[in-house]
């Protein structure tokens, strides 16, 4: 087997610096024979578009860490899918050390100290975009990227972003996904910095294949990889970042970025049988997702569980149970402004006994039943699923929130702001300043000690993620699918108002038993649901990036 050439980034240049790291082409390490063609022998990354898993491969295959691998894949995704993540927005790591102990960083979005008093107030009741600078929160994702990258970087912060400089000076070609969010931004004011950052010199709008540059976030990028997180929340870039947004009516000020603070924790845990899985606590949703799988565990589920008639009622039983997860979603608060009694209750074996015993084999109720608060569903977000060499594990989902954040888009500084601020609609009647809003990311890391099987894993796409998560690990652990089958698997989402939303090539039998039963019943069609997973068994690994959002991982 070819050896790999050891590469190290010596600080001399940010250019010269991540030359040897970023620019030479590192021969890709042949597999080993155990492993079957398409796994990978050491490492992988599953991000959401081919582009920036190579990003995070190359970082991996250079002497990076996980970490490391994850930062610059996240980096790269806010040029590729910019409607979905950038540094405008927030991010909540897991990770898991070699040695088994699984840390969380949370850099999750916070409201500003004079946020509008009245903001509740202005909460739609409808599904509609809530753009608007009232709507940004403080954000986080670089103080995230900074402590992370603090307790768990092996090459120079430098080098985690040249990769991601250099696109975004030199230009892309516009993805399909992007191409097609891009007609959103024809509803702004031809003067927007939004809707000229997409249009070329005729003022037409840019569609797939086209070039955009992002030469203000290139800069952007370059003094924070030179100067470090403090750039952006002390120095002249949050001058001129919060200029814009107060020009723009927004209320993040100086104080609110130089205040901000990523924190660190330890995973929640659960045990799922074979698996014991980590999760970050509130105001993560991986508390929502645990509840779910701890519930449908109960069932003692296998392949014969999606066999003839048996299939409709495993159905049954799951969408019950997501409809006391809908109920359930309004715990999942900031501990530092609400106690955590019943988050930690959710997880728990006999709270999940307990709602099983309430779910139907042909019954649907109304919300009373399941004491669902309505709230509004989004759609945004990106994940990224990293394993390295050493056995350090990388779920890390990150947001704007919904698609194109609140679209304000920082002229001065190249940055796209989140809408974050528009997850308490519906969830609480009050919200205090450094407040991070519930969510419903859910970066997880299960591992099974008799199975020798590590799993990381986690999705975007908003209110979906919980589903997308726990139906492919369903499909994965439990119906004996692939991982590439458990992610391709069709999906039905249940909505804040308990409706079901298939996916349009659900199997038919299926949804017509259910509505048949009195569930309401919708197929969409298009769907926001993509999960990116990575799992090693024994010695090798295979790597997912959903095809929802035309993904593709990369390893070796």
């Amino acid at each position: 087997m070819a050896k790999r050439k050891e590469k190290v980034c010596l600080c001399i240049s940010i250019p010269l610096l991540c030359a040897v790291t970023i620019i030479v082409i590192i021969s890709v390490a042949h597999f080993n024979e155990e492993c079957a063609e398409g796994l990978y022998k050491k490492a992988a990354v599953a991000a959401d578009s081919e582009t920036c898993s190579k990003v995070g491969r190359d970082i991996l295959q250079s002497g990076g860490s996980a970490v490391d691998g994850a930062i610059a894949t996240l980096l790269c995704t806010s040029v590729i899918n910019p409607q979905s993540m950038g540094i405008g927005g927030g991010s909540i790591f897991t990770i898991r050390e070699p040695n088994g102990r699984v840390r969380i960083i949370n850099a999750r979005e916070a409201i500003p100290k004079n946020f509008k008093t009245d903001l509740l107030a202005t909460c739609p009741t409808t599904i509609q975009p809530m753009e608007g600078a009232h709507w940004i929160g403080v954000p986080g994702d670089i103080r995230g990227y900074e402590r992370a990258h603090r307790l768990y970087g092996r090459l120079p912060w430098a080098c985690l972003f040249q990769p991601t400089i250099n696109m975004a000076r030199e230009g892309i070609r516009i993805p399909y996904m992007l191409s097609r969010f891009l007609p959103l931004v024809l509803k702004e004011k031809p003067e927007s910095p939004l809707r000229q950052l997409f249009q070329n010199e005729k003022g037409e709008l840019l569609k797939e294949g086209d070039i955009v540059k992002f030469n203000k976030l290139a800069d952007t990028l370059e003094i924070i990889a030179k100067h470090g997180a403090d750039a952006l929340y002390t120095g002249d870039i949050a001058k001129d970042l919060v200029s814009d947004i107060q020009a723009a009516g927004g209320t993040v000020s100086l104080e609110d970025l130089n205040s901000f603070r990523a924190s660190e924790s330890d995973a929640w845990e659960v045990n799922l049988g074979d698996y014991d899985m980590y999760f970050p606590p509130p105001p993560a949703g991986g508390a929502i997702l645990s509840f779910v799988l701890n519930t449908m565990l109960g069932f003692n589920l296998s392949s014969a569980s999606l066999e003839g008639d048996e299939k409709v009622l495993t159905f049954q039983r799951y969408v019950e149970t997501c409809k006391f997860a809908n109920g359930l979603k309004k715990f999942m608060k900031d501990p530092n402004f609400a106690s955590q009694t019943e988050a930690v209750e959710i997880i728990q074996k006999h709270f999940a006994d307990k709602v099983r015993a309430k779910i139907s084999p042909d019954h649907s109720y109304d919300a009373s039943y399941y004491n669902v608060t309505p709230y509004l569903d989004s759609h945004g977000t990106t994940h990224v699923s990293v394993l390295a060499e050493d056995g350090m594990a990388v779920s890390v989902t990150s947001t704007i929130n919904h698609i194109f954040g609140s679209r304000i888009f920082s002229s001065k500084t190249g940055i796209l702001l989140n809408n974050e601020l528009a997850d308490f609609c519906g969830k609480t009647d009050q919200i205090h300043a450094g407040e991070q809003p519930p969510s419903s990311m859910s970066p997880v890391v299960l591992h099974s000690r008799s199975k020798k099987h590590i799993v990381v894993i986690g999705a975007s796409g908003g209110s979906m993620i919980t589903t997308g998560v726990a139906l492919t690990l369903m499909n994965f652990l439990w119906f004996g699918k692939t991982l590439q089958d458990s992610i391709d698997a069709p999906v039905v989402f249940v909505d804040s108002k308990n409706v079901l939303n298939f996916e349009p090539s659900f199997d038919k039998i299926v949804v017509e038993s259910l509505n048949k039963i009195g569930h309401k019943v919708k197929v969409p069609q298009i769907f926001y649901n993509v999960v990116n997973a990575v799992s090693k068994e024994n010695q090798c690994i295979v790597a997912v990036s959903d095809s929802r959002k035309k993904g593709k991982a990369a390893g070796y």
